[in-house]
Parts: structure tokens; C-alpha cells; sequence
């Protein structure tokens, strides 16, 4: 136990640098503060760590001490930070913190980027603060996450699937974003149910509740990110789709020879069309590849693929308005 609240703890004070509350490291690590008082004192027989204005921060040891970025380095992570704060719903105080340190380390050799940076941060802190009770939420959950990721500890959550709210226990294997059906990239947990095999991911922006328990977990060697959970019949895996289709020319099936896919399986409906299933990959290849059938081929399921299918064409549409000129 002592081993592994050892790992936990260092692994903690190495996410937070700048030092944590006793009382912060108990809610982090879901124990009692009078507990983790006990303990953080018997550890320091096992690792390096002091307390200073009442924080706990640890010793970097030889080779850890603080990077230093250089100039392309630096605008490599500016120009990342960008991407994902233009293409994120909800905002992060710590991209723009880490941000602003940046910058600070810059000033002196390449100001003119520097002043870039900060623009980017200051940038981000403009949009907390227009929706800031819904990223005050967001990134509370996303704290206990990361966490709970850290410190391998499960946690217990409370979230919307569909119009149901749902509590569960769930360890986190891994957190990134997700592209979904509707072109969203939200920001997404993928774990394990407490007590089941099945795998799933969470968006977290519909977590309204995350509480670290004394409860540890691994993650598997061989885990595959973002599996995500459907509560309409259909399949349940990102990485295959169990497709169904009927073909009016069998020769559109060529379309197919480098996608991968489970050999087809051919068959004839009640009105003598031929219909193939197969489970093929679920990437943006195989829509290139449907449209490039053109009518040869219809995609008759899984519906939620039906769907997403028709959504991409809807949006091509859009851009060819009919023409009211002969």
C-alpha cells in the first residue's frame, strides 16, 4: 500500500510544481485530510518532498529540473495552443497559464513572439470569462479526470446520456478529443466500467458530477481509445461498422479493395437486389468511398451510419444551390 501511495502522491506533485494544500492533495487522492496528513510525513522517508507556506511540492531530481524551449519549440506549442483553443467549445485556465509561462521565458531572446503568445493567452482568458460558469464546470470535472488518470484512482461520475442521467464507476484509460457524428471534436474520457469489461467513451462537457474513490486500477497494454458508448441499437465500436448494402452493380464493391474490412457476405432481398454486409472501417475513407459509388450503392444500416452518411452529403449539397439561371 505504501508503494502505491508513493507512486500516487509523486506522480500528483509532479502534475502541480508550484505545490499543494494538504487538504487538496486528500480531495484529489479521495482520502481524509487527516489521513494524508499522517502519510504525506511518513513520505518523505521514500521520496524528496518538502512544505513551503504550507504547500507540499517535491524535489526535482537530476535531469528533471524545468526545460527550456527553444524558439521553434516555443511557436510549435503557440501555434498547437491556437488550433485547440479555436477548435475547443470550452476553454482551459491552464493552456493559458502554461501559455503565459512561456512567454515569460521568451521575452528576453524573442519578444515579438512572446507578445504573441500572451495575445493567444490573453485570447483564451477573454472567452472564460464570457461563459464562465460553464467552463468554471467543465474544468472542475476535467481536473478530478486528469487526476483520477494520474493517480490511478477511480472515479465516481454523474452524467446525460441522451435525455437519462446516469451514474457510474469508471476508470480513465485515457482523455483527447473525438470527432462525432455531427463534426464536433469534443474532449473525451475512455474507460472502464467498475465491475464490467465494456469500454466507453464519455464527451465530458456532459459530466455534471466527478468524485475521485479509494478505489486503484491499470490500464491494459493493448487499450484501443475511443470506443464509444450508443444507447440506440447499432454497433457500439468506433473502429468497425457493421455495414449493410444494396448494390445495384456489384463492381462498385472495387471501391472498397483498400479499405479494411471482414470478407462480404452477399445475399438477396425479398425483391431479388443483392445485399452485402461486412464490417469495414469507420474512417473518412469510407465515406470518400460511398460517394464514389455514387447510386451503384445504397447504405441501408446501421442507421446511426445512415445518418451520419446523409449529414455528409446534406453538407455537400449546401454548396451547390440550385440555380435559378438557364
Amino acid at each position: 500500500m505504501k508503494g502505491e501511495r508513493v507512486a500516487q502522491l509523486e506522480l500528483l506533485l509532479h502534475s502541480h510544481p508550484e505545490g499543494l494544500r494538504r487538504s487538496e492533495i486528500a480531495r484529489r487522492l479521495g482520502v481524509h485530510r487527516s489521513t494524508i496528513s499522517r502519510y504525506i510525513d511518513d513520505l518523505k522517508q521514500y521520496i524528496d518532498i518538502y512544505e513551503d507556506n504550507n504547500l507540499i511540492k517535491i524535489h526535482m531530481k537530476p535531469g528533471e529540473e524545468a526545460i527550456s524551449l527553444s524558439v521553434y519549440e516555443s511557436l510549435a506549442f503557440n501555434l498547437s495552443a491556437g488550433a485547440l483553443a479555436s477548435n475547443s467549445e470550452l476553454q482551459s485556465p491552464h493552456l493559458s497559464s502554461g501559455l503565459k509561462k512561456i512567454a515569460m521565458n521568451m521575452r528576453s531572446y524573442a519578444p515579438s513572439i512572446a507578445d504573441n503568445i500572451i495575445g493567444l493567452a490573453e485570447s483564451i482568458d477573454t472567452e472564460l470569462m464570457k461563459k464562465e460558469e460553464q467552463n468554471k464546470q467543465f474544468n472542475s470535472v476535467f481536473e478530478v479526470l486528469i487526476d483520477s488518470w494520474v493517480s490511478g484512482k477511480m472515479v465516481q461520475l454523474h452524467h446525460t446520456s441522451g435525455s437519462s442521467n446516469v451514474e457510474t464507476e469508471f476508470a480513465p484509460y485515457f482523455i483527447g478529443f473525438r470527432e462525432d457524428e455531427t463534426g464536433r471534436n469534443p474532449i473525451s474520457v475512455t474507460g472502464r466500467l467498475r465491475h464490467t469489461a465494456e469500454i466507453i467513451t464519455i464527451d465530458i462537457s456532459t459530466i455534471t458530477i466527478a468524485i475521485i474513490i479509494d478505489e486503484t486500477y491499470t490500464i491494459p497494454d493493448n487499450l484501443k481509445p475511443f470506443q464509444q458508448h450508443r444507447d440506440d441499437a447499432g454497433y457500439d465500436s468506433i473502429d468497425f461498422v457493421p455495414l449493410s448494402l444494396k448494390l445495384k452493380e456489384k463492381s462498385a464493391m472495387n471501391s472498397f479493395h483498400n479499405l479494411t474490412h471482414t470478407p462480404p457476405r452477399y445475399s438477396k432481398d425479398e425483391d431479388g437486389i443483392t445485399v452485402c454486409k461486412m464490417e469495414v472501417e469507420n474512417s473518412i475513407e469510407l465515406i470518400l468511398r460511398l460517394i464514389q459509388c455514387g447510386n451503384a450503392v445504397e447504405v441501408i444500416g446501421p442507421e446511426s451510419f445512415r445518418k451520419k452518411y446523409i449529414s455528409y452529403l446534406k453538407k455537400i449539397l449546401t454548396l451547390y444551390p440550385e440555380s435559378n439561371t438557364r
